[in-house]
């Protein structure tokens, strides 16, 4: 559930301390949720409030049940983008909840980068399929897509409870998925509380979801089993069975750092080539990664990072040179529709195309899920843009 302090005039002028107080009361009294999550807007920030203060006071003063916890994060909006304030609430689970005690626990935690929910299902389901003992935080499987089943509850059953966060200090290790959004909360994890960590990629495609689930092997000291492996030949026949359709084809893609670089692996393996890529997420893991990548196979690309990265420079570039897809959020559908190429959406979220959320694109399912809407997109504009006699049934 969310609320909002109801910023007014009076509170630029003077400050949000009592909004947040009265709604910290208010929130308590009316909702009853265990947890309040606050974190700060723009003018919050530039007016100068004391999270830390303003809430300490709050519970100096029992505005805060006994039992109950208000954790907070700042979140300047003028500040790096989305990523950056998702990675600083990540950094606010360990820092409030996470506990240490003298005896560590035979489990790896799974700190999740920016994803949506059915992909953090899909990562459970496979933790579960090698039977590794695991905590996934933050967990949005069963918060943001509950189910309609004709009873009302305030607080869906699904997400990281409050005794796993705690218990995420006990834990032998942590993989942090996607090192922008989750690599300050392991650093932060393991200061706390000693809990070591490696960061991998998103699992998006076959490389990257081999290295994830090698990592979780390795440190959960499980083997893969046959369930995974038969999964990876069939995505791996299907790439087999469609390269006359993915050859040097040109794609344009944007989003989020910790998507683009394992899609643009991803897409490498398939052959094509991710000619332009933009991402408004500053940073040199992402410029380092594209460069590695992509400085002998696809000399011709172009890259950029930062708040100069936007759409408008993406389009720029398509027509100057077109290519034969894009892919990237709701967003792009503008420049797919204006320079009539194939529109695969892909990242989180989704916002003009309801039941996407339903399908992850992680793991060897998901990169199924993936390479079989690449597909689609081609095929339907051939079939759209073709002669008619060469229109044809099987293709």
């Amino acid at each position: 559930m969310a609320s909002t302090s109801s910023f007014s005039e009076g509170s630029s002028v003077f400050g949000g301390s009592s909004n947040l107080v009265s709604a910290i009361e208010t929130i308590f009294s009316v909702y009853e949720p265990d947890v309040i999550a606050v974190h700060t807007t723009c003018l919050s920030e530039t007016i100068g409030d004391d999270l830390t203060q303003i809430i300490s006071k709050a519970n100096e003063d029992g505005k805060v049940p006994a039992g109950k916890k208000v954790i907070y994060c700042n979140t300047p909006s003028y500040v790096g983008t989305h990523v950056t304030g998702y990675a600083n609430q990540v950094s606010a689970f360990v820092k409030f909840f996470s506990t240490a005690t003298p005896k560590k626990r035979n489990v790896v935690n799974l700190v999740a980068g920016w994803m949506e929910p059915s992909d953090m299902r899909e990562i459970k389901r496979i933790a579960k399929e090698m039977e590794a003992r695991t905590i996934l935080f933050p967990d949005m499987s069963g918060v943001l897509d509950t189910p309609l089943t004709g009873h009302y509850d305030m607080y869906p059953k699904g997400g990281t409870t409050q005794a796993d966060m705690v218990a995420t200090g006990d834990s032998k290790f942590s993989i942090g998925i996607g090192p922008y959004t989750t690599e300050d909360a392991c650093i932060k994890l393991e200061n706390k509380c000693k809990v070591k960590f490696e960061t991998v990629e998103i699992p998006i495609g076959l490389k990257a979801t081999d290295r994830f689930i090698m990592s979780l092997s390795r440190h959960a000291n499980v083997p893969v089993p046959d369930s995974l492996t038969e999964e990876r030949g069939r995505l791996i026949d299907l790439i087999a069975d469609n390269n006359k359709n993915f050859y040097d084809k040109r794609v344009a893609l944007y989003g989020d750092p910790d998507t683009l670089i394992p899609l643009v692996e991803f897409l490498l393996t398939l052959d094509m080539k991710p000619v332009y890529i933009v991402t408004g997420t500053p940073g040199k893991h992402f410029d380092e990664a594209m460069t590695t990548m992509l400085k002998e196979k696809v000399p011709e690309v172009k890259f950029k990072s930062g708040e100069r990265a936007d759409m408008f420079q993406l389009h720029q570039w398509i027509k100057q040179e077109g290519v034969d897809m894009l892919i990237g959020n709701s967003y792009g559908k503008y420049i797919a529709r204006d320079e009539n190429i194939p529109f695969v959406r892909l990242g989180f979220p989704v916002t003009d195309r309801p039941g996407n959320n339903f399908f992850p694109y992680v793991g060897y399912t998901g990169a199924t899920n993936l390479l079989i809407k690449i597909l689609d997109a081609f095929l339907d504009h051939k079939d759209r843009t073709c002669p008619e006699e060469k229109v044809e049934l099987v293709m």
